[in-house]
């Protein structure tokens, strides 16, 4: 019936146009309508039905519905272009969006795309939208709830509601909130919908009828009862029905990755045994062709060497590492990044040759390298700070940072590094004059 006569018409460039949208979490729908000079009625001229994508179930609400409108009226784009037509929708937010000009970019983009209509937006609540509605859902998952059938029992349960009661009395006397009072049964306005006001005694009825069609999740039963139930606290309600469905206890597995065991890396007690290894950068070029820093730190005392290098190669980094050695030895252990300077076989021959384990922690998991990412932290906050007036001239502040973090009193050692690691306090010189006048 609904793709013949005398629902479905012919399309006709002369006659009046709206387009009508709607979507939600399991699809979006629209719908050509042009109004019959025969009985002044809009008739559908195409229908149109999509169902979203995993990356579109992520769209908030007010971008599914643009993500309609804009599919619509690509898809109709040849009956479109070069009239003027009405867009209707049930989102209220979507007419304002569209008029803003801070808009996020995936928005901003089909705004752009709307340029080339011409158009107005009209608002309309979501039940004057349910022949539009119907095609934005799954046949599977779709949730309808027969209102010849529930209505009744909710006007009756809201008779007997005394809060429900007051706000119908209330609503006698003048406008109150968002609600409303139709042949006896009180509706709420949301969000643009309206919504049936659901008393205390059918809630948990109607949430468990809602879950029980599929056994949805939380996610996608609160969404059905949104489009038609008023529920104070919704998703709390919901979670707590959910969490109860012996069903769902009984069938669901746990998803995801399953627990393991920790395998935390071992370090020693004593001081100089483990280094955090990590490069910084690249940062402005200097006329010493110094682009980036080389940061150590000792695992047991939190003290810091800051090496200013001109490469991440891995040469540079035995060098540095040489450099190191001449005064404090090899440590026995090094943890580092996956970067290309130590997972290279030059790096794991030197550390066969010194004896030295090394471990290179999960790529994309920088916090299993917590030490030296937070002294990073530090590093690049106070060098942009202090080199500020001439950026190219950071490198000459390295010295300065690095006595200023190993004398510096460190909670999680209860003292300063430089004092854990030498048993006696630095001598600042004018480092604690230059602190002074800060």
């Amino acid at each position: 019936m609904l793709a013949e006569k005398p629902v479905l018409r012919i399309y006709n460039t002369n006659y009046e146009t709206e387009l009508h949208t709607d979507a939600s979490l399991e699809g979006y729908g629209a719908i050509l309508m042009q109004k019959s000079p025969d009985d002044k009625n809009f008739h559908p001229t195409y229908y149109m039905s999509k169902k979203t994508t995993d990356a579109e179930k992520k769209y908030s609400s007010y971008e599914l519905e643009a993500l309609a409108v804009i599919e619509a009226v690509k898809k109709f784009r040849v009956y479109l272009l070069g009239i003027p037509f009405k867009i209707v929708t049930d989102c209220s937010a979507l007419e304002n969006t569209m008029q803003k000009k801070d808009l996020v970019t995936r928005v901003a983009r089909w705004a752009l795309l709307l340029e080339e209509f011409d158009y107005v937006i009209e608002h309309r609540s979501g039940t004057r939208m349910t022949h539009v509605d119907a095609l934005s859902r799954s046949p599977i998952d779709i949730f309808c709830i027969s209102f010849d059938d529930i209505l009744p029992r909710l006007k009756s349960a809201q008779d007997n509601d005394n809060e429900v009661k007051a706000i119908k009395e209330l609503l006698r006397i003048s406008a109150y909130e968002d609600y409303c009072d139709r042949n006896g049964i009180l509706y709420k306005f949301v969000e643009g919908k309206e919504l049936v006001v659901v008393p205390d005694s059918m809630q948990t009825e109607i949430i468990r009828n809602a879950h029980e069609r599929g056994h949805t999740g939380v996610k996608y039963t609160e969404k059905h009862l949104q489009d038609y139930y008023y529920i104070p606290k919704l998703r709390q309600k919901v979670e707590k029905i959910i969490s109860n469905c012996v069903h769902c206890i009984l069938i669901n597995q746990k998803g995801g990755k399953k627990e393991g065991l920790l395998h935390p890396l071992q370090k020693e007690d004593t001081p100089l045994h483990t280094y955090h290894i990590d490069h910084l950068g690249p940062l402005e070029s200097t006329n010493k062709n110094y682009k980036y820093v080389l940061a150590i730190i000792d695992a047991f005392t939190k003290f810091v060497w800051i090496y200013p290098t001109k490469s991440t190669t891995t040469a540079e980094v035995i060098a540095t590492l040489e450099i190191q050695k001449a005064v404090f030895g090899s440590p026995f252990q090094i943890i580092s990044d996956r970067g290309t300077a130590f997972t290279s076989g030059d790096f794991a021959d030197y550390c066969a040759k010194e004896e030295i384990k090394h471990h290179a922690i999960t790529t994309g998991l920088p916090r299993a390298n917590g030490q030296i990412e937070r002294i990073n932290q530090i590093i690049i906050s106070v060098l942009s700070k202090l080199s500020l007036e001439n950026p190219n001239k950071w490198y000459k502040f390295t010295n300065e940072l690095q006595q200023t973090i190993n004398s510096t009193y460190q909670r999680s050692i209860d003292t300063t590094p430089f004092e854990l690691l030498f048993g006696t306090k630095m001598n600042t010189g004018g480092l604690d004059k230059l602190k002074e006048k800060n």
